[in-house]
């Protein structure tokens, strides 16, 4: 296994892109790597089925690519898969829908190297250590250490203890989530939006004051000034599904009034 590339840019200061996929087959990782533009891939498994065999081929792709790779989980499960995908290859865990301080700090014991009561994460025979035993166990531990840990502040009662969320050792970066935030509040991200834009203001403000990185989704390039105006140096562009639903939809109108036309 190659090192943790994002750990190593983090470490070194260094900015960040991305961009989300749905799809687990492998090609559409190979293409994004291929276009040189981005340092690792978020697979989005919150919103999209997969197998543990998915984790790996994504992983491996990746890995040809020299890029690093990301997954999003749900919270109900989110050890089990955050585990199963660090030892398919992952190298970031984007853990989704935390409302509390306390939260957090259970997920980050789950992904925790099981060392002297550090937390609860084994020793698996995994391509993660290269299958037992070709890496040490403190090696191992070390690895799993070095797993970035990016925390969704997408609700209300996050929002309120962000202060406490950046404070908790572990916590490597963080990203606002302005659906589930409005939903969280009862409303609409339609009728929130300048409430959920000062909340994620705030929230940037918070994490960099205590050292955590902060990480934004866009649409467009042209969107990260904003948000690099903010202290922000961590990009998420695109969306796999959002992009294609945008040319369907806009593309897809035209030829629909082509066609009629011809009727």
């Amino acid at each position: 296994m190659k090192e943790n590339k994002f750990r190593a840019m983090l470490n070194g200061g260094q900015p960040t892109t991305s961009t989300r996929i749905w799809s687990t087959w492998p090609f559409y990782t190979e293409m994004i790597g291929v276009s040189g533009n981005f340092d690792y891939i978020e697979f989005v498994a919150e919103y999209a089925p997969f197998t543990q065999a998915d984790l790996e081929h994504l992983a491996m792709a990746a890995e040809l690519h020299d890029m690093a790779s990301m997954i999003k989980v749900d919270f109900q499960n989110r050890g089990y898969v955050a585990q199963k995908a660090i030892a398919a290859g992952f190298q970031a865990i984007n853990f989704a829908d935390h409302h509390t301080a306390d939260e957090v700090r259970e997920t980050i014991k789950m992904v925790k190297p099981d060392c002297l009561g550090k937390g609860r994460f084994g020793y698996p025979n995994r391509r993660y250590i290269g299958a037992q035993p070709y890496l040490s166990q403190t090696d191992h531990a070390k690895r799993l250490d070095d797993i970035v840990l990016c925390f969704m502040i997408e609700k209300t009662d996050s929002v309120e203890q962000i202060e406490e969320i950046c404070s908790v050792p572990g916590v490597d970066m963080i990203q606002f989530g302005p659906s589930d935030y409005s939903m969280s509040a009862g409303k609409d991200r339609s009728s929130y939006t300048e409430e959920a834009k000062a909340a994620e203001r705030a929230v940037i403000e918070v994490a960099l004051k205590h050292g955590v990185h902060p990480r934004c989704e866009i649409m467009t390039a042209d969107a990260a000034q904003y948000y690099i105006d903010l202290g922000v140096r961590h990009f998420s562009l695109g969306d796999q599904l959002k992009i294609q639903m945008a040319y369907w939809d806009n593309e897809g109108k035209k030829i629909r009034g082509i066609a009629d036309g011809l009727k």
